[in-house]
């Protein structure tokens, strides 16, 4: 059983990688290039995860934000960073959802609300 569950993990990137080369020659864009702008594209959220991560853990700490909802936020961008990093098309496309996840919808309410402020509708 242990066999079968680890050639599943080792065969799903492979099948990510011919899935992504299929695609590739497909629509005529050089397979380097898919993967190394999904590779910068990870890196770039990841470098700027770990700045705004910084600054919501001291906004929490401070009663300013939420410390959950941070947490989740910051966990949700790292995630689809690393898959952005793994090479395939597959796994681009799971990191584009969850980058398109409304996780934070009413955000900026649930700051009012905490402050004790009125809304516009109040």
């Amino acid at each position: 059983m242990r066999f079968v569950v680890l050639a599943i993990l080792l065969s799903l990137p492979a099948l990510d990688l011919y899935v992504t080369a299929r695609i590739a020659r497909y629509t005529g864009v050089p397979l380097w290039l898919w993967l190394t702008c999904s590779f910068l594209a990870g890196l770039v959220i990841l470098r700027s995860e770990r700045l705004e991560f910084r600054t919501r853990t001291v906004a929490a700490l401070h009663g300013d934000q939420p410390v959950l909802r941070g947490m989740l936020d910051s966990g949700r961008k790292v995630l689809a960073a690393m898959f952005l990093i793994l090479p395939g098309i597959v796994s681009d496309l799971l990191a584009l959802l969850l980058l398109a996840l409304p996780l934070n919808v009413g955000s900026a309410y649930a700051r009012l609300e905490m402050r004790g402020g009125k809304s516009a509708n109040s």
